[in-house]
């Protein structure tokens, strides 16, 4: 793979960076704390983002609509199965400005049609609601079919402006920050994320506290056209906020002369390759493949579990999401702070695991008291204990790699982790369909995707047991290495 190099300009005078030098070092101010929080305001925007989709959108196709659970995660999935474009748009931000900018037109242009795409998503379900209507029912009609392939199509369209937003904004942030400042500003900004899944919720459910189980297809229909519009505009307008300015007065950019190992440089054949490098790196990679799709098999099937189970209202079903991503926030910052020092790195994420594993069962038990307070403390627990599994992976796959390696392990695992979410989605959507099938009870219907996310999770353990961390560290760098020296010939 030929690596592409910065362009530099020899004529400093007409850049217009210039005013914004540090005079001392020759290259633009360090980032202060405040822009990194400002920073973290677009992904707090794509936090918001996912709960619409993945919180309220699939509960209106899977209890309001009675489309089968494949069928709506399937479609919904689409966006995730859209991240290899990531690498393309990654490449045109370094080659081609936008508005005389290398990062941000990309993510604004990005922005603004995902958070289009989000609002047409919701009137294609609706017409696909009214051919379902049209037939009493859900019974596999060309007419059906077809609008359930618009959707799919309009949400590859809404996954490629995510991968053309999200890939140059994580390209600025290593082109605005240094070596010793960039794991700061990734931690806060990252963060973030949590923070806009839990603003999320609460906006959205204040914006559907109107809305029963038994309301009017008509008021559910205004309700939703309306948070599909309120949430995606002031997602845009954080978009904005994020980064308007930032990367004229910050990037380096134009100042570096060598390549920056960036994840989205890493294309899906190079990370498989990457991650299955060396024994230990395939049992590494097996690791977060099947932990990952573990912990998320339930996203597209946990509000109408709230909906069917528990017989909560839309805007009930939509908090459910600011208990877990307080417990998840929770869970990642006290981490590596109190449980990592005392456990390791290894045995924290097993740890982590096993706690998923029982949070799971929990969910199940919860299911037959059909009191919804118990299932929000589950999930609250679950959130702690999400928090815990993946800021002990994080770690672990940190330390498992030598410096100069780094960089590709985590851009080919980070591709890896969002092919195995848009899996896991579908998967989640697959099995309940199949416990409907199995069971009358929606109680066990439910229950057996959380059962098989539960023995996911122990054979993830497994798995990690095998992992030897002085093996890893001798193997697989050379063999990562190896591969990287491939792709360069």
């Amino acid at each position: 793979m030929t690596t592409h190099q910065p362009e530099v300009n020899p004529d400093l005078s007409s850049d217009p960076q210039l005013a914004n030098l540090d005079l001392n070092s020759g290259l633009p101010p360090k980032l202060n704390l405040f822009t990194m929080f400002r920073l973290g305001l677009f992904q707090m925007g794509l936090g918001m983002m996912s709960l619409l989709t993945l919180g309220v959108l699939n509960r209106v196709l899977i209890n309001g609509m009675e489309v089968p659970a494949v069928i709506a995660a399937s479609a919904i999935a689409m966006h995730q199965f859209m991240s290899p474009a990531r690498v393309w748009f990654g490449q045109m931000s370094d080659s081609k400005r936008l508005f005389g900018l290398h990062r941000s037109g990309y993510v604004w242009i990005g922005a603004a049609i995902f958070v289009v795409a989000s609002f047409v998503a919701v009137q294609v379900t609706w017409q696909l609601g009214d051919s379902i209507n049209l037939t009493s029912g859900w019974q596999w009609t060309n007419s059906q079919l077809g609008w359930a392939g618009v959707l799919a199509f309009v949400f590859a369209i809404y996954g490629l402006a995510l991968s053309s937003s999200s890939t140059p904004f994580a390209a600025l942030l290593v082109d605005i920050s240094d070596e010793e400042d960039r794991s700061k500003l990734v931690g806060v900004v990252w963060s973030m994320l949590m923070v806009g899944i839990v603003i999320g919720a609460i906006l959205s459910s204040s914006l559907l506290k109107e809305i029963a189980n038994d309301t009017p297809v008509a008021v559910l229909r205004a309700a939703i056209d309306r948070l599909f519009l309120i949430v995606p505009s002031i997602v845009f307008g954080l978009a904005l906020l994020a980064t308007v300015g930032v990367e004229k007065k910050y990037s380096r950019f134009r100042h570096r002369t060598t390549l920056v190992e960036r994840e989205d440089k890493i294309t899906l054949g190079r990370a498989l390759r990457v991650l299955t490098a060396s024994r230990q790196t395939g049992l590494f990679f097996a690791f977060l493949l099947i932990m990952t799709t573990s912990l998320f098999m339930q996203e597209p099937i946990l509000e109408p579990f709230g909906g069917e189970v528990f017989q909560m209202t839309y805007a009930e079903t939509t908090r459910i999401n600011a208990f877990w991503g307080t417990g998840t926030l929770i869970g990642l910052s006290a981490t590596s702070f109190f449980v990592v020092p005392r456990l390791g790195k290894q045995a924290t994420t097993k740890f982590g695991c096993f706690a998923v594993a029982g949070c799971f069962g929990a969910i199940i038990l919860a299911g037959f008291t059909h009191n919804p307070a118990v299932l929000n403390t589950v999930m609250f627990v679950f959130g702690l204990a999400s928090g815990v599994v993946t800021s002990g992976a994080i770690s672990l796959m940190l330390d498992l790699t030598a410096a100069e390696t780094a960089g590709t392990f985590i851009g080919a695992w980070g591709l890896a982790q969002a092919m195995a979410r848009g899996i896991a989605t579908v998967a989640g959507g697959l099995v309940l369909d199949l416990g409907r099938k199995l069971f009358s009870m929606p109680e066990l219907a439910y229950g057996l995707v959380f059962a098989l996310q539960a023995i996911g999770m122990i054979g993830a353990v497994v798995l990690l047991s095998r992992v030897n961390v002085q093996e890893f560290r001798v193997s697989a760098k050379q063999a990562i290495a190896n591969v990287i020296a491939s792709n360069q010939d």
